[in-house]
């Protein structure tokens, strides 16, 4: 086992581990910390606790000390140059006339560097924007290019349930999203109504996905034929997950009924059940389709 603190750069940024060295380090606390990047101004997320070796890459990097005043009024100091950055990147941009989105700017906690994250459809050639930002901020440049996600991450929005994007309050990774698991919660499988602000698939499909496979295992599918407790064979016309209700037609005295049961008084063996019709238009089925070779090429990217 080996002492580590949770560190955070960003607000719900991946967490990273760095050796507390003597420092009784709280949840909370600003720290200053050495980082591939050079040093940079942190938050730990967790008091220091103890983890196994293997989840630990190593050498560990410590934490230099934990922020005083002076390093708070540095980091407030350098959120204000960011924003003076980011305009004079812009007017840059234009000037060159480069077909690429600028995101955000961010300076290293020691203004070793200054990073600009941005967009675009393909490779840009930004070397002279490069040359031009350096000649103005005399410092090292450094040009990201991300992803729709990452935009999305970083600028925020509100989604289509009201509240803050998860991305950017507290998942710290990306998740690996499918049409499947739109399926599983019998969601429309319309792609305006299961697509986040970036465009993608919502992040939150994964939220309920372990739950809803747990109810669907209870459940007959649309199709199957089920015997129930009253001794009546039918089959089924509908599910409600949740609520672990089937509704199936059933025959009584030569005519069809529909008739609601609970899952769980009904004798069924599980099988592949009839497809249900997707109401969708031809520019929504080719949406879908777009929808998932973008979610396969996003988990090639991210391995």
């Amino acid at each position: 086992m080996i002492k580590v603190v949770g560190v955070r750069f960003r607000t719900a940024g991946k967490i990273y581990f760095f050796d507390p060295v003597k420092f009784e380090i709280k949840r909370g606390d600003h720290v200053i910390v050495e980082t591939a990047r050079g040093i940079e101004f942190g938050t730990a997320v967790s008091d220091v606790k103890e983890v196994e070796d293997d989840k630990v890459i190593q050498p560990l990097k410590p934490v230099l000390r934990i922020a005083n005043q002076r390093d708070v009024e540095q980091e407030a100091a350098n959120k204000l140059k960011e924003k003076d950055a980011y305009k004079v990147c812009l007017e840059k941009i234009q000037k060159h006339g480069l077909e690429m989105k600028l995101i955000d700017a961010e300076y290293t906690f020691d203004n070793n560097k200054v990073l600009f994250y941005f967009t675009a459809d393909g490779r840009i050639d930004f070397r002279e924007l490069v040359k031009d930002l350096a000649a103005v901020f005399k410092t090292r440049i450094e040009l990201r290019q991300i992803g729709v996600r990452d935009e999305t991450k970083i600028v925020g929005g509100i989604g289509i349930c009201g509240r803050p994007l998860c991305c950017h309050t507290h998942l710290s990774d990306f998740i690996p999203v499918s049409i499947k698991m739109a399926k599983e919660q019998n969601l429309s499988l319309n792609p305006t109504k299961i697509s986040g602000v970036c465009g993608r698939l919502m992040c939150c499909l994964k939220h309920e996905e372990e739950t809803y496979e747990e109810l669907n295992r209870k459940l007959p599918n649309i199709g199957d034929y089920v015997t129930t407790d009253d001794g009546l064979k039918g089959e089924v016309q509908s599910v409600n997950v949740l609520r672990q209700l089937v509704k199936v037609v059933v025959d009584v005295n030569d005519e069809k009924e529909i008739r609601e049961y609970e899952a769980s008084k009904l004798r069924f063996k599980k099988r592949h059940g009839k497809k249900e019709k997707m109401e969708l238009s031809k520019e929504e089925m080719r949406e879908l389709e777009r929808l998932e070779k973008q979610e396969g090429k996003s988990k090639l990217d991210d391995n």
